[in-house]
């Protein structure tokens, strides 16, 4: 059932709240213009009255309104996100603090890349930052140690690339170091004892180093950062870095198959090569801690660095939740043996989900609490993974997935801020006098994040919807429980629909979904072949797809479809899969691996669909039309077999 309490967060499906948005945007708007001619009211206003009425102007007003007028008829075949019909990709409705927010900042046009250019949106960005920081179980208060440190990004794959670029330069620090012959600080014994130096204690040697430089005189300080500063990897690259400690080795990222493709693109970039991003196994979509301690016994054995473990919540294709207890535990314990690592997670889908598991003064709701309002959310070992995120020492979130903001907002977050100022850059037309503590400069954002110019719109619009909507389950989290309800209501109508279309299709739900996103896979019955297999469901995807060349949206429901892959799966599940559905799973190990299979993607962010007010129930609507249609489907498809054409 919907929930009443979020009648007013949304636009609405239907416009329901578009009074409330009109007001609120005529209202500001007019507050711009107020702001903007009392100002300096002295001032005569540079644009004449009669301006309007000449002929240039009327031109220009034509030109205006005719583009406009064909955007806005253009847009009209955009996807409807907003609609309890849409069930396919990581969109949904915008919500309406968020909206306003960055409707109402956008006049003022603030750039968060330094305090001069956005006096208010900057703070409206860190404090964005520490509430996000704060739902995941960080430390905020600075007078703790560590406290954490987040900002926004364009999206998840900066914060990615965030994460790995901080890893990089905690762990190169304390070689540098060495490289530099710092005193004053006691240094490992060796470059690889250095490399290998667990982030908690690579973070105490940069603060040991820090409080040793700011005890010198002004010209020693200098003198000892340019020395080190020019055995950084930062300065040499990490080519560089390695000729100069020929004993050392590339670090490599272990990851997940289900993990975000941004992670072979930062690997990329950063110089550390594809190559080293290691695949850990999985079981069913989740990674598999027993093939991760057999990976990190190897990296031992050999001397081979390790960067990073990388564990997703909330996977961007099947929703999975890997085991973040298993990952941080496996970081301690290694840490113990001399193999240092640090543990990100990749929440840009499921972060906030954890605002369920949060009270309203912050702390941690144990897992009956929140099972509480659903039936089977969520499972022991999803509690475990959630509340773990806490304990691991980065996160990726994305607030325009599930926190129904607009693109992009992204955001990166670590548990310790203080080795945040290794990333740091400096220009003086852009930032204010940086000869103060580190820590403190944390103030001036864009001299530690990627991007350069940076939409203070954004910043607003984040944080004034986490204002109106605390992330706790009371107030956010109310959302996302109403569609993880939505999930397990469609797991129900499944366990009742598949069998009734079992004469003519096998239906197989793959794996149990971890959070609101659910697939299924659909066969044909009597076909064996899995080519054939994914040729139908790509025409079934076709009737789940807008046409961009129809005047309107002509689809009764809009969904998407992705890939199962056998080397993600794993040999055994993926044939189980396949003897489920009355496909044959190839006889060979290595072709199992590379099975690939299509099936339906189905992300239920809507939160009202499950309509109490009309008595309509979506989830069943969609079951209705599926079963109307793949009759259809299944006859363009066999006539395609026939005549040897298929999809490509």
């Amino acid at each position: 059932m919907s929930d009443p309490a979020l009648y007013p967060y949304f636009l609405g499906p239907y416009g329901e709240n578009d009074g409330l948005l009109e007001q609120l945007l005529v209202e500001f708007l007019r507050d711009h213009v107020y702001w903007r001619r009392n100002l300096h009211p002295e001032d005569p206003p540079a644009i004449p009255t009669m301006a309007r009425y000449r002929p240039d102007y009327q031109a220009f007003e034509s030109r205006l309104r005719q583009q406009l007028h064909q955007l806005s008829a253009a847009l009209k075949r955009s996807v409807p996100f907003h609609s309890q019909r849409y069930l396919g990709h990581m969109v949904s409705d915008l919500l309406l603090p968020g909206l306003a927010a960055q409707i109402l900042t956008l006049p003022y046009n603030p750039n968060n890349v330094s305090e001069e250019a956005a006096p208010v949106t900057l703070d409206m960005e860190r404090e964005a930052g520490m509430q996000l920081a704060a739902m995941v179980g960080y430390a905020v208060d600075p007078r703790q140690v560590p406290c954490a440190f987040g900002h926004l990004t364009s999206g998840g794959t900066s914060a990615n690339l965030q994460a790995l670029r901080l890893a990089l330069s905690v762990k190169c620090y304390p070689v540098a170091l060495r490289a530099a012959g710092l005193p004053g600080v006691e240094l490992p014994g060796s470059d690889a004892e250095a490399f290998m130096l667990p982030m908690e204690q690579a973070i105490a040697l940069f603060c040991a180093a820090e409080a040793w430089l700011a005890g010198q005189s002004p010209r020693e300080r200098r003198i000892w950062r340019r020395r080190i500063d020019a055995e950084r990897v930062e300065h040499l690259g990490l080519a560089g870095f390695l000729a100069a400690h020929p004993r050392l080795q590339t670090p490599v990222v272990l990851a997940p198959a289900t993990a975000h493709y941004s992670w072979s693109k930062g690997m990329k970039l950063l110089g550390l090569g594809r190559a080293h991003l290691v695949q850990v196994a999985e079981r069913d979509m989740r990674l598999d801690l027993d093939d991760l301690e057999r990976r990190l016994a190897d990296c031992a054995a050999r001397g081979q660095p390790v960067l990073m473990a990388v564990g997703v919540l909330g996977s961007t294709e099947f929703g999975t939740i890997d085991p973040i207890d298993g990952l941080c535990e496996a970081r301690d314990r290694w840490a113990a043996r001399g193999l240092g690592f640090a543990v990100h997670v990749d929440a840009a889908w499921g972060g906030y989900l954890l605002s369920l598991l949060r009270n309203e003064d912050g702390t941690l709701r144990a897992a009956d609490a929140v099972g509480r309002e659903f039936e089977r959310f969520p499972r022991p070992e999803v509690h475990a993974a959630m509340a773990a995120v806490a304990r691991s020492d980065s996160v990726t979130i994305d607030p325009h997935k599930l926190g129904y903001l607009p693109y992009g907002a992204g955001a990166f977050l670590c548990r310790d801020r203080r080795p945040m100022e290794l990333l740091a850059e400096f220009a003086d037309y852009v930032f204010a006098d940086s000869s103060a503590l580190p820590g403190s400069r944390l103030q001036h954002l864009g001299r530690y994040e990627i991007e350069g110019s940076n939409p203070g719109a954004i910043a607003a619009a984040v944080c004034v919807t986490h204002r109106v909507l605390p992330l706790d389950a009371k107030h956010f989290g109310r959302i996302q429980a109403a569609t993880l309800s939505a999930t397990e209501a469609f797991e129900d109508l499944l366990t009742e629909w598949a069998p009734r279309l079992r004469e003519r299709f096998a239906v197989v739900v793959p794996f149990r979904p971890d959070c609101n996103l659910l697939c299924i896979a659909i066969n044909p019955a009597g076909n064996a072949d899995i080519g054939r297999c994914n040729d139908f469901m790509q025409r079934l995807r076709r009737r789940l797809s807008i046409d961009p060349a129809a005047p309107k949206a002509d689809r009764s429901f809009f969904g998407s479809t992705t890939t199962l892959r056998g080397e993600a799966m794993g040999q055994e599940a993926m044939a189980a899969l396949l003897r489920r559905l009355g496909l044959e799973p190839p006889a060979d190990a290595e072709d199992l691996e590379s099975t690939r299979l299509t099936v339906l993607r189905h992300t239920l962010m809507n939160p009202f669909l499950l309509d109490e007010v009309n008595g309509i129930n979506y989830l069943q609507r969609y079951l209705a039309w599926l079963e109307m249609i793949l009759p259809e489907v299944e006859c363009e498809w066999s006539s395609a077999t026939a005549t040897g054409s298929g999809v490509h």
